[in-house]
């Protein structure tokens, strides 16, 4: 009769811990799933903003930091151009995404990330993308920040962890302009500090990416100058 008990016990044990071990697998199943997703969707986006700046006739010529030189064209997708012949600026009609404006693209090779950035910070947007929160604008002079998620799959800012000094980011802007900015500094602060959101810049090209720490309870900053 103990054994009976003892037996039915062990029975009822295995059972919790093979409930336990198949919700585990299906929970991280759906994360890395909806990675997949979310990857998949900016990468074909990615692919047709690309390819689209491509096709669009070069306008006009700038050096970046290396003295090398980078096209300008008009911008791509639904954007309309018209281009005053006073002033010579264009007004446009950027492209969206999952129905927010696009402002230009990320890249990290050493993350291996690219995503549009999008023109806003809300809930759902950096559910979709990473997005502009504040400054000039992308590849504009002063400090732009872009903020992003930290998902544990891996998504979006999830891997800025691995980021350290020297590292490279590349911002597209819907001019087709390509800036290259070098990581100087990376750490955490309080989710409160805003220094490095309004820092002056002294004239430069900079971008701040800001994440959730792991645990959620403070920043973790990543500074980078063309």
């Amino acid at each position: 009769m103990f054994n009976n008990k003892y037996s039915n016990v062990l029975t009822v044990i295995l059972i919790i811990v093979i409930i336990v071990i198949l919700a585990l697998i299906g929970f991280l199943g759906y994360d890395f799933y909806r990675k997949y997703y979310i990857d998949k969707d900016a990468e074909d986006f990615i692919a047709q903003y690309e390819e689209q700046i491509r096709n669009t006739t070069p306008q006009n010529k700038v050096s970046n930091e290396n003295n090398s030189v980078s096209t300008v064209i008009d911008p791509v997708g639904e954007i309309e151009t018209n281009t005053s012949n006073n002033s010579g600026s264009a007004s446009v009609k950027v492209p969206t995404y999952k129905g927010y404006n696009v402002l230009g693209t990320i890249e990290i090779p050493k993350t291996g990330i690219k995503y549009p950035i999008l023109d806003k910070v809300t809930p759902k947007s950096i559910q979709v993308a990473v997005a502009y929160y504040y400054g000039p604008g992308l590849n504009k002079v002063g400090n732009t920040t872009i903020v992003g998620h930290n998902y544990r799959n891996g998504a979006f800012f999830g891997k800025n962890k691995q980021l350290a000094e020297g590292d490279i980011i590349y911002i597209t802007d819907n001019t087709g302009t390509k800036i290259k900015y070098t990581i100087y500094k990376t750490y955490k602060t309080t989710e409160t500090d805003s220094e490095y959101i309004t820092r002056d810049t002294n004239g430069a090209r900079e971008i701040s990416l800001s994440t959730c720490t792991d645990d959620s309870k403070g920043r973790l900053i990543i500074l980078a100058k063309e």
